[in-house]
């Protein structure tokens, strides 16, 4: 079954927890923390701080996506407020490997994203590294963007170099998942989906737009 992860981005900050609660009471696999410190992306959002309080509110993994720059310096303080995995960028660390292995060494799941413009022949050399390799289907910085579709090549591309070695690593797409765009990105070879506007928004409740995703995702 192909994941769903709620992005809290997308959320209202005044109610953090109690929208995390709401997702997981949807059915939602995980929820996804996006961490952006003005630098690698424009937009300052969370810290380690809020990773430790939604610890305490919901059940599901934590999933800790690191759009910062020297991510190396900050591993140990989210893991110990409590992500299941971390995500960082390819394009924010000259030293990948020794990244992803610090990661591991925490005790957390790995995961690396890649944004729009980045080949995926950067990633060849750390794919025994990753516990979850995620496409950027928009240029990261904020939410509710629009969904590029250029990157559904490069997903199946990635399914296909996979393939052809023999690995099982999950594919997560983040970026204007909704559910038009959900059974493209499985089509292509997506298995875990980020969304934070289409779960978050003043159309529908929480239950209902994950339970549209999910259908939406079926029917690829």
């Amino acid at each position: 079954m192909v994941a769903i992860e709620a992005s809290i981005l997308s959320a209202d900050f005044a109610r953090l927890g109690e929208q995390a609660r709401q997702a997981e009471s949807a059915g939602v696999d995980a929820i996804q923390i996006d961490v952006m410190d003005g630098q690698f992306v424009p937009p300052i959002t969370f810290g380690a701080g809020v990773v430790q309080a939604l610890r305490s509110q919901v059940d599901l993994p934590l999933d800790v996506h690191l759009m910062i720059v020297e991510p190396e310096r900050h591993l140990e303080a989210f893991a110990e407020a409590g992500a299941d995995r971390i995500i960082v960028h390819q394009e924010a660390t000259p030293h990948l490997h020794r990244l992803l292995q610090t990661i591991r060494e925490l005790d957390v799941e790995a995961g690396v994203s890649i944004n729009p413009g980045t080949p995926l022949a950067v990633l060849e050399e750390i794919f025994d590294l990753a516990d979850l390799i995620q496409i950027m289907t928009v240029n990261p910085g904020w939410g509710g963007q629009a969904f590029l579709y250029g990157q559904l090549d490069k997903i199946r591309r990635l399914r296909l170099l996979l393939g052809e070695r023999g690995l099982d690593i999950p594919i997560g797409v983040d970026g204007g998942i909704d559910p038009t765009t959900a059974p493209l990105v499985v089509e292509a070879g997506a298995t875990m989906l980020v969304s934070g506007s289409s779960i978050y928004n003043d159309q529908a409740p929480v239950l209902d737009n994950v339970r549209a995703l999910r259908a939406s995702a079926r029917s690829e």
